[in-house]
């Protein structure tokens, strides 16, 4: 058994899309539109693993954005090396996302960053 996808709400679909796909590497399937309900998504792919679902529909409401709460935390990427995690860590800072934590090692041995992107949601960068 494996995570054939995740999925995630956002308001502007086209900037998400964009985030992943710039940043983070992924490719973008063709959007759908169901002209009855107005929900549109794109599925984003990351090479190997679970594919990301993007989506957007008239009427959806905010959760509550604290970083720790229940239910998802985070999303987190592996690219593959310390300087790859800060390189990208910077680039993101440089566009003007917050980094909220790293890049640091955690009391768990992973070298990673938190970064608050695609509105507040965090994104984990690690090795």
């Amino acid at each position: 058994m494996r995570i054939e996808h995740i999925a995630m709400y956002v308001y502007d679909l086209e900037a998400a899309r964009k985030f992943f796909t710039d940043f983070l590497g992924g490719s973008s399937g063709e959007g759908y539109h169901n002209k009855n309900t107005g929900f549109r998504s794109y599925f984003i792919s990351f090479g190997d693993g679970a594919r990301l679902e993007l989506m957007n529909k008239p009427g959806v409401a905010d959760a509550d954005m604290r970083a720790e709460r229940t239910g998802y935390s985070h999303i987190a990427f592996s690219v593959g090396s310390r300087e790859k995690v800060d390189e990208l860590t910077e680039r993101l800072r440089a566009a003007g996302y917050a980094v909220r934590s790293g890049p640091r090692t955690t009391g768990d041995g992973y070298y990673e960053s938190c970064i608050a992107a695609v509105e507040d949601n965090i994104i984990e960068i690690t090795i």
